[in-house]
């Protein structure tokens, strides 16, 4: 492929000498122990004269003047660069077929017949799936691999793990070893052997169990010292001291004592017996007696247990060892005793008692990476050795370890030392392809470019080509620029292109070839934030700050990425546009309240500070009005903003909260959305209110039975608008029968009886129309959406349109779908539902514009397909989809193109799509009626 470059002509000299300049690197990283930049200004200096320089500068409308406000804003930061970004390696499998991977994913799932195996699948289909950043989806993947868990390894980081991800540790009032009811996450449940076809629908006992244990009569220690007196025939000497023991209980621990009691051992003759050689004190030595009568643990300190396991280690007692081991397991609940435990553990192989201290360990998660004494315990080498020779080293144990390192700092020693540790487990091809490239990454956010790129190359090596990328990188940082570019020319050229590969050889290439590069990236993956975010910045150098606006709001529109909202507040003040600016920067702290903006330099809420000089300032009645109003313009980010300040007045206000989280969900930023569900629940005033906000979160983590039983305890509390509505929400999940509609609507009614906002009234009369719609109950739904639009909730024009169609009046419900995009700021869904409406030629032109405003949106490729293949052209209707599934691998999609691949005669691509579609929901119906159609 080099033989491009080698030619001796004049035009190929000059363009390999235009890589020779010198690089311009990414950041200029802060001191951050002496609260300097490199350029030696002290931050609280900076910011003074910013503050100052801020407030006595005017708002000015023409760009030139402005750029004095900005520099005085921005100073000493200026306006973003080109030089100064680049797209991220992501840090997750990225196959070049994605597809032809979850299909031999699901056929090895097909085939496989252990259930350990098939857990270990679940979690490499984890390791797949990462990529697509779909929260549920992973999430199934995790529940699949806990239910088929067999060892106690597996269902301890599992357990762990699914908790983790619900962010268990964040609710108020919840201790690591509570499991909410979880039975997937219950920690008992964890530290059982074996495997239970039936989990998945057995309900957590723990409450019951505790229940249980306080009515179990305690025992008297008297009485089993008088039961010893009566009984005894052998005394064991330990000193001076005697312990009278009754000798065939002894015998009856384990066959060396037996042995030594009544074999031809010369204690088999004698009535005393020294045993002060036996390293066991005469506490010990009383509880070994009293357990071989009464086999009870429970009259026993944890010092006392510890000693009956080594002893029953040293004697072979398996019975006593099991059940020492069991029952200092449970005794283990801080993190405190879990190490010292944990070392007693490994010392005496009491595997239980291990697996029930790393539990606590990883339950705590991620509060323990801040602990130095477990940090120091797991980053071991030689801790890693002897939890594998206990049964625990394992692949899965230092996957979610440097799972949650990552997600906490990329560039930590930390996530370094754990990810050797992950390398040093793995045992398939996939995972040590996983762990190098993780590996690379994290290296190469921390700057060390060589070992970076032996990690990426040893990657490549591996079958993953996607590292190449991170081969390219860590040679352009090293002043490689134009062997950078050739790699990704050659990886172009010697595989099917994908967008990841322009966006990266844009980085090594110049002028009009590097702004081509950028356009065929975006042309093949319109998802990709950097191409916009660089033509952003560009227009910005060529003074089009307007432009470069509009080119951001593209990706806002479709992905509310904290990076680009971050660039687009920047844009506006270099506007002096400060409230739009303000807006920005407060959805930006709503998605991560710690956000450093400019290249990590200057914090969120310091900006809101400075700004708030320069806006006019709201009271909580302006700010409500103000909500209502961009609420019902179907503005999410004007909402978000809003309810953001109010919650600077008021923090603690768990309606607002919530409020935030069902905005952030509707903006698809699930991980924001429930860390606000999580601070709504625990600000909550009331009983009530704090079940249906428990009742939401496990909804929103799948979790549909436990979220009843939450809403059912909320209406009993107290009968209120939040309870009955979540009730409702959770049965209209399912599918519903006549008698099943017929009870969420009265859930409806009721909830609209009880007091609440506007806000809520109007999405409980929206559901409550769709309902009436289901149930053929065109009239009610009609009054439904009418109720509905009187409070201003905008997109009940959608459902209204949605009865006119039933009633054969397609003008009106066009129009009505017209008068939601007019209103609506957010109106790619608009334009796909109008198309449902119109002509043809005019469908096709709103689905061009949904998918304008939104690629994500799948509907319209499968819609642009489907014309296509009734139009006969099979192979243009296929390439549709195609193109789509390369940055989108949907479900429907997929089942689409197999459809397609059926209808064609080509059964291997339709049963290779089928197996694809199957490995993210082997559930869905339709795709199994055709993947079994297409095998037989």
């Amino acid at each position: 492929m080099q033989k491009i470059y080698c030619h001796s002509d004049m035009r190929a000299l000059k363009f390999l000498e235009r890589f020779t300049s010198t690089q311009v690197h990414a950041l200029n990283p802060v001191e951050t122990s002496s609260g300097k930049t490199h350029g030696g200004v002290s931050r609280a200096k900076l910011n003074s004269q910013l503050l100052k320089s801020f407030k006595s500068n005017s708002k000015l409308k023409s760009f030139n003047s402005s750029v004095s406000v900005t520099e005085a804003l921005l100073l000493p930061y200026g306006l973003p660069s080109t030089d100064l970004i680049e797209p991220t390696i992501e840090p997750h499998l990225k196959p070049i077929d994605f597809v032809e991977i979850l299909s031999d994913l699901y056929r090895r799932l097909e085939s496989c017949e252990s259930q350990s195996d098939r857990s270990l699948l679940f979690v490499e289909q984890y390791s797949l799936l990462r990529s697509l950043g779909d929260p549920k989806l992973l999430r199934r993947c995790l529940r699949a691999a806990r239910q088929n868990a067999v060892d106690v390894n597996s269902k301890v980081v599992l357990s762990s793990w699914l908790r983790f991800e619900r962010r268990e540790d964040e609710l108020s009032g919840m201790s690591a070893l509570d499991c909410g009811g979880q039975v997937l996450e219950c920690p008992k449940i964890a530290l059982e052997y074996g495997y239970d076809p039936n989990l998945i629908s057995t309900h957590c006992q723990c409450d019951q169990d505790q229940i249980e244990a306080s009515n179990v009569p305690s025992w008297n220690e008297n009485e089993c010292v008088n039961l010893e007196q009566k009984e005894s025939d052998v005394t064991f000497c330990i000193g001076n001291e005697e312990i009278n023991c009754v000798r065939c209980k002894i015998a009856m621990l384990s066959s060396p004592l037996k042995t030594m009691l009544y074999g031809s051992f010369k204690e088999s003759r004698k009535g005393k017996i020294d045993f002060s050689e036996n390293g066991i004190s005469v506490k010990g030595m009383r509880a070994v007696e009293v357990y071989s009568r009464t086999r009870r643990l429970d009259l026993f300190s944890p010092g006392v247990v510890g000693e009956l396991l080594c002893f029953a280690n040293r004697f072979c007692c398996e019975e006593m060892k099991s059940a020492c081991d069991a029952y200092l397991a449970s005794m283990v609940d801080n993190i405190d005793d879990a190490l010292v435990l944990i070392e007693y553990g490994l010392e005496e192989m009491a595997f239980l008692l291990v697996a029930a201290c790393l539990q606590v360990l990883l339950r705590e998660f991620p509060n323990s990476l801040y602990d130095p004494k477990v940090m120091k315990f797991l980053r071991s080498s030689k801790t890693r050795e002897r939890l594998a020779m206990a049964g625990h080293g394992s692949f899965l144990l230092y996957y979610f370890l440097s799972h949650v390192a990552m997600e906490e700092s990329m560039v930590s020693t930390t996530t370094v030392m754990l990810l050797e540790r992950l390398e040093e487990c793995t045992t398939q091809r996939w995972q040590k392809t996983l762990v190098l490239h993780l590996l690379g990454c994290v290296l190469l956010e921390r700057r060390e470019f060589k070992d970076a790129q032996y990690r990426f190359l040893a990657a490549v090596e591996a079958g993953h080509v996607y590292s190449v990328a991170g081969v390219a990188r860590t040679k352009y940082k090293q002043g490689q620029q134009y062997s950078a570019y050739t790699l990704m020319s050659s990886i172009i050229s010697e595989y099917k292109p994908a967008g990841w590969m322009y966006q990266e050889r844009s980085l090594y290439n110049i002028g009009k070839e590097k702004i081509s590069d950028l356009s065929t990236a975006t042309e093949l993956d319109p998802t990709l934030l950097f191409p916009y975010k660089y033509r952003a910045i560009a227009k910005v150098e060529e003074k089009q700050i307007s432009g470069a606006i509009t080119e951001i709001d593209k990706t806002i529109r479709f992905k509310l990425s904290p990076d680009c909202i971050e660039l687009r507040a920047w844009f506006f003040l270099a506007l002096a546009d400060y409230e739009s600016a303000l807006r920005d920067i407060r959805v930006l702290l709503t998605l991560e309240p710690n956000y450093m903006m400019f290249h990590g330099k200057t914090r969120g809420d310091y900006l809101v500070e400075l700004l708030n000089h320069r806006v006019k300032q709201m009271t909580e009645a302006d700010c409500w009005m103000h909500l209502y109003d961009q609420w019902s313009s179907v503005d999410d980010i004007g909402s978000l903003a809003i309810i953001h300040q109010m919650l600077r007045n008021d923090p603690g206000k768990s309606l607002l909260l919530f409020r935030q989280s069902l905005l952030l969900l509707r903006l698809n930023c699930q991980k924001a959305a429930m860390r606000s569900l999580r601070l709504a629940r625990n600000n909550a005033s009331s009983d009530h209110e704090r079940l249906a906000y428990e009742g939401w979160i496990l909804y929103d983590t799948g979790n549909r039975e436990q979220a009843l039983s939450k809403a059912e305890k909320s209406i009993h509390t107290n009968r209120s608008f939040e309870a009955f509505f979540l009730k409702a929400y959770v049965l209209a999940d399912a599918s519903l029968d006549p008698e099943s509609s017929s009870h969420v609507i009265q859930l409806l009614e009721e909830a609209l009886k009880c007091p609440s906002d506007g806000l809520r009234k109007g999405q409980a009369l929206n559901n409550l129309g769709s309902i009436y719609v289901d149930c053929g109950k065109l009239e009610e739904a009609a009054n439904s959406y009418l109720c509905a639009l009187d409070i201003k909730h905008t997109r009940a024009h959608q459902g209204l349109a949605r009865v006119y169609h039933l009633k054969n009046q397609r003008k009106a419900a066009y129009e009505e779908m017209t008068m939601l995009i007019e209103k609506a700021q957010n109106n790619a869904s608009a334009y796909e539902k109008r198309s449902e409406y119109c002509d043809p030629e005019m469908a096709k032109k709103d689905l061009d514009m949904a998918t304008e405003l939104d690629p994500l949106r799948t509907y319209p490729y499968r819609y642009r397909a489907a014309v296509l293949m009734d139009e006969q052209k099979e192979s243009e209707a296929i390439e549709e989809l195609t193109k789509a599934i390369a940055f989108k691998p949907d479900l429907q999609m997929l089942h689409l193109r197999a459809a397609f691949h059926e209808s064609s005669g080509d059964l291997s691509s339709a049963l290779q799509d089928c197996q694809a579609a199957l490995c993210m929901d082997p559930n869905h119906t339709d795709t199994l009626d055709l993947y079994n159609r297409a095998r037989d």
